[in-house]
């Protein structure tokens, strides 16, 4: 059998994934075997500020465990949670800075959680805001509160 580059191969079909990020090529070598590639459109490093001022690169695999935990089995299949993985990541890049502050991240995931799934998104806020007492729950809670309230009129 022989071996083949890609750059021997020609392009038949290019497609986008549905994920916005991915393309799907259909490949041709010159000996009419056929087969697939898929280019992951490279994004530029996103530094994160910790609370404490260290920085750290963006890691969306972190991203979507802090997501995952809070989720829990609230919400109806993996696809709704990677959907919103992938629009708070967009959101981030989508700012145009090189740095966001982890504050930006948590805020946008509460944003997302509030829209979805209230639980999940109580879960996530007693992390992210280091909830203590019991009293920080209620207090959360009641900010939900007048915030759907707000929505709603």
């Amino acid at each position: 059998m022989t071996q083949y580059k890609i750059g021997d191969s020609r392009v038949i079909e290019s497609r986008e994934v549905s994920d916005g990020i991915t393309i799907r090529r259909r490949r041709e070598t010159p000996d009419g075997q056929r087969f697939t590639t898929y280019e992951r459109i490279e994004k530029p490093n996103l530094a994160v500020v910790k609370k404490d001022g260290t920085r750290e690169l963006f890691d969306r695999d972190k991203l979507a465990t802090a997501i995952r935990r809070s989720v829990g089995k609230f919400f109806s299949s993996e696809v709704e949670v990677e959907e919103m993985i992938n629009k708070i990541e967009d959101e981030l890049y989508g700012i145009g800075e090189n740095e966001i502050s982890s504050r930006q991240i948590g805020d946008k995931v509460l944003d997302e959680l509030a829209g979805r799934n209230e639980v999940a998104y109580v879960r996530f806020a007693s992390v992210y805001h280091e909830f203590k007492t019991l009293d920080d729950f209620v207090q959360i809670l009641e900010q939900r509160r007048q915030q759907k309230q707000e929505q709603a009129d």
